[in-house]
């Protein structure tokens, strides 16, 4: 006799909300049977739904999920099966002739689960989550059909319990070990009253001449839940105590009962996880013995016995939905969503775990005047969105000269294909772009290059899917009720997305300061930009955007006692930036207290780079024009939220001269150098968006799949790296340029962030920059006419000036003389001879004497000093050739055209890195 234990990781799982609207008819289906799939709409999206209904399905085969989708297409209805309506909401779909038939399954292939989605006809109202219906082996099968494993019963409540198998059989029922029925048959029942609170397991066996089938669940009588005062010190989530035990801790105002299940109680309710009620929190302290060191486990909460939930305060949570297209390069080993067993997102929790090794642990954060600021989103950086290809194209943001990288929003937020402005964990790293250690290695790498890392959050908002919105819904389930302790049900404010915070409420502020603080402490990054900060408010301005930018001082006190809060408990060099776009009264008041702010000059730098002098005036890119007292001005030319200035240059650019088309790409390459020379010259803080140093000019409003579309905003993008700008001449030669301002701005803060200085900024197309140094000045010229000028650079002194990308130096007698400048043309005069050819802060590498030439080339390449050793890399960091030998000249003919490094040591072992470029 053989046995055979149906697992139930197989079945559907159910308690509270989690019953699946769909049965099988047999109940015990393999791949070689005709199955009617039974839809109840009753409690889903579906319920009463006047449009026909279709299925999205395939198979589980081989331990593959998601094989042989019968239409791809989820919103195609031409070929998709279709449910008949049986009664009202309900609704059946015939299988055959079999599974195997209908999904065309190849021989030999195992199928294991049908999986389902139930849509309307337009696909805006479907089932949640995704349905999986078990396929048995052929042979006998044993399945208990009601109850459904984890209902919850009350003391003397009465069931009847039902099961079926698949062969006729000897058949027998018990609950905790007791038979309670037995029959001979395919199917058996029996009703049964609950005695006592506690946890019941109900059994069933099927028995013939040559084999057992059996299957169990466990269901669930609550005891009273006990009001007890929880451990001092404790934080929200999870609590690692001395003597191994684990403390949780949950937030809950306004609920009744709570239970924690999870891996370790193999997902089952147990009246040993019901937790205590402490006032408006729940704990429990669960004995060591349930974990292993340096091992996961995954755990969720029930609330009221209705709501399941992932914790409010994970720090890394898995998705039912969207983990499964988490490529296994990005994050390797990802722990298995526990399919069958719960429903919606898990907490996932490493226990006592290994605490990361860095390597820097004395990090000096490069000072706030003096950042320069490259906002990246990780998606659009590379072609596989991970944190790895950052760090293999480490070189090409090091070479560029920035000393910040600000990462656009990287906590958990909603799907995997995102800006990061749908957040639904604000203290949970989104495992797309691959896992917490391989973001400390990023951040590791970036301080040991002197470059700050700051973080974009967004408390502002949050989703449908956060736990804060699921713990208090309205009537919907997608949005806050009028109860929720944290959100507004209505936004108090213009252009809100998502559900709004309520930062008045005490709950939000413990929310907003707790997860802030962990991503300091466990990533160690330097500080945060806070999107959309003029949201953080309770004053109701409805649609009127102008009375919501004016100064409101509940919102400064907001966003002045979570400052007060990160600086108390953090270094006070802390970077905290808001994205607050207020009337200039209120902006001035937070930069007074610390704050940096965006300062948008999009408009104004565009009408520079097209050739218009309207709305060309940069002089609201110093602080001293918005009244600030100190350089907390973060200007910039662009964001990602900005329209790409050489996508509109190149398309609206001022042609009115046919000698000179700012159209060309040439031309307008050679503007966006001219806004560069400005823009790093003008003190105080800066930022520039990812590829900007390129050129990118493909409109934000495009995709990577669909270059002309214009709805697009927020789609990934093509990567410079792969589609060419990275080894064309004309867009490196920007690059190169770039870098040298902002490294001019950083290496020679003291003259370049002088205070001392005179900005013409204003009254059209030529602008001027006189700064004055202890060690020397500067002055800085562009001309975004579409003529040539001539220009008085106006020298602060008379005698020898240097033309610092010419390379030349002249004797000024005359300090008011003119300099002629070209259309498009910029100028940088020093009073002392200057270089950046090193990054500043860059110990690795010794400027020595050694030069290159001839420099563009086309195949060879020489130096002027014997060296012994020469590597060629790429622009983003990839060694492509090796000279381990000296020679006369250095054959290069068989790379492509583009820009190189090339690291050249002498027979001293004195390091260059010069820029190369091949024609």
């Amino acid at each position: 006799m053989k046995f055979r234990i149906l697992l139930t990781a197989l079945l559907v799982f159910a308690f509270a909300k989690a019953q699946s609207p769909v049965t099988t008819v047999p109940a015990t289906p393999t791949q070689t049977d005709a199955v009617k799939l039974v839809f109840n709409a009753v409690g889903t999206e579906l319920e009463n739904s006047t449009t026909d209904l279709y299925a999205y399905t395939g198979l589980t085969i081989n331990g593959e999920k998601f094989q042989n989708i019968i239409v791809d297409d989820f919103f195609e209805n031409n070929g998709a099966p279709k449910f008949t309506k049986t009664g009202a909401n309900t609704y059946e779909l015939d299988i055959t002739p079999s599974i195997n038939e209908f999904y065309n399954v190849q021989q030999g292939d195992v199928v294991t689960e049908i999986f389902l989605v139930v849509r309307n006809s337009n696909g805006s109202r479907q089932t949640r989550p995704d349905i999986f219906l078990p396929v048995f082996e052929p042979g006998l099968n044993a399945l208990i059909t009601s109850p459904e494993r984890n209902t919850i019963f009350e003391v003397n409540q009465s069931t009847t319990i039902t099961a079926e198998s698949s062969q006729s059989a000897d058949l027998t029922l018990s609950v905790n070990g007791n038979q309670i029925a037995a029959v001979t048959g395919t199917s058996i029942s029996s009703s049964y009253t609950f005695p006592a609170t506690g946890n019941y397991t109900i059994e069933f066996a099927a028995t013939t001449a040559s084999e057992t089938a059996t299957n169990s669940i466990s269901v669930f009588v609550p005891n009273e839940t006990v009001n007890k005062p929880r451990p001092t010190g404790l934080k929200n989530g999870v609590n690692e105590n001395a003597d191994g035990s684990v403390t949780f801790l949950l937030a809950a105002p306004l609920k009744s009962d709570a239970v924690l299940i999870g891996s370790f109680t193999n997902w089952d309710l147990n009246t040993d996880f019901q937790m205590n009620k402490d006032g408006d929190y729940f704990w429990i302290t669960v004995p060591a013995d349930n974990f292993t060191a340096n091992t996961s486990f995954q755990y969720q909460y029930l609330i009221d016995y209705d709501i399941r939930i992932a914790d409010p305060f994970s720090t890394l949570i898995l998705d039912p939905f969207n983990d499964s297209f988490i490529s296994d390069s990005n994050y390797p080993n990802l722990p298995e969503y526990p399919t069958g067993l719960t429903v919606n997102d898990v907490t996932l929790y490493t226990y006592q775990a290994t605490p990361y090794n860095w390597t820097v642990t004395d990090f000096q954060r490069p000072d706030n005047e003096n950042l320069v600021i490259y906002e990246l989103l990780v998606r659009d950086f590379s072609e596989d969105d991970s944190y790895q290809s950052i760090i293999d194209n480490i070189d090409y943001i090091v070479d560029l000269g920035v000393n910040a990288v600000e990462f656009m929003p990287l906590n958990e937020f909603e799907g995997n294909d995102s800006w990061g402005y749908n957040p639904k964990f604000h203290g949970a790293l989104d495992k797309a772009y691959g896992p917490p250690a391989k973001l400390k290695e990023l951040i590791d790498l970036l301080h040991a290059n002197g470059i700050a890392a700051i973080v974009d959050v967004v408390y502002n908002h949050s989703f449908g899917q956060s736990p804060l919105v699921q713990m208090w819904p309205d009537g919907g389930g997608f949005n806050a009720g009028p109860t929720n302790p944290y959100l507004n049900q209505n936004a108090r404010h213009p252009f809100n997305v998502g559900t709004d915070f309520n930062h008045e409420s005490p709950w939000t502020k413990q929310y907003v300061k707790q997860t802030m603080q962990y991503f300091l402490d466990e990533y160690k990054f330097d500080g945060f930009r806070f999107d959309l900060s003029k949201g953080f408010t309770q004053t109701n301005t409805g649609n009127d955007v102008g009375a919501w930018g004016r100064r409101d001082d509940s919102r400064i006190a907001i966003l002045n006692e979570y400052k007060s809060f990160l600086l108390a408990n953090n270094d006070d060099d802390i970077y905290l930036i808001l994205e607050h776009l207020s009337d200039n009264e209120e902006e001035k008041i937070l930069a007074d207290s610390g704050f940096m702010l965006w300062g948008k000059m999009s408009e104004e730098y565009k009408q520079n780079s097209l050739g218009y002098s309207s709305n060309s005036s940069l002089q609201r890119a110093y602080f001293t024009s918005r009244g600030f007292n100190e350089q907390h001005l973060v200007s910039y030319a662009e964001s990602h939220d900005e329209e790409r200035i050489m996508y509109e240059t190149l398309r609206n650019g001022n042609n009115a001269f046919s000698n000179y088309q700012v159209r060309s790409l040439p031309v307008a390459l050679d503007r966006q150098e001219a806004i560069a020379a400005i823009q790093y010259s003008i003190p105080g803080p800066k930022m520039l968006w990812q590829f900007g140093e390129l050129g990118y000019d493909i409109s934000i409003n495009a995709s990577a799949s669909n270059p002309t579309c214009t709805t697009c905003r927020t789609d990934r993008k093509p990567v410079p790296f792969t589609n060419g700008y990275a080894s064309d001449a004309q867009r490196l030669d920007l690059y190169e340029k770039t870098s040298e301002m902002i490294k001019l701005k950083v290496k020679y803060s003291e003259t370049f962030n002088s205070t001392n200085n005179v900005l013409e900024l204003s009254g059209g197309l030529v602008k001027r920059i006189e700064l004055r140094g202890p060690e020397f000045d500067a002055i800085v010229l562009a001309n975004f006419d579409v003529m040539p000028k001539q220009i008085a650079p106006k020298y602060t002194k008379t005698g020898t000036w240097y033309d610092y990308f010419e390379g030349t130096s002249s004797n000024v007698t005359n300090q008011n003389a003119t300099v002629s400048i070209p259309a498009g043309g910029y100028k940088i005069f020093t009073s002392k001879e200057i270089n950046t050819t090193a990054s500043s802060g860059d110990t690795t590498r010794t400027v020595s004497n050694i030069q290159l030439y001839p420099n563009p080339t086309q195949d060879t390449f020489e130096f002027n000093v014997p060296v012994k050793k020469v590597i060629v890399r790429s622009i983003t960091g990839q060694t492509v050739k090796i000279f381990d030998k000296m020679q006369a000249r250095y054959d290069i003919s068989s790379l492509v055209t583009g820009m190189y490094i090339i690291d050249a040591f002498d027979l001293e072992n004195n390091r260059s890195s010069i820029k190369l470029i091949k024609n």
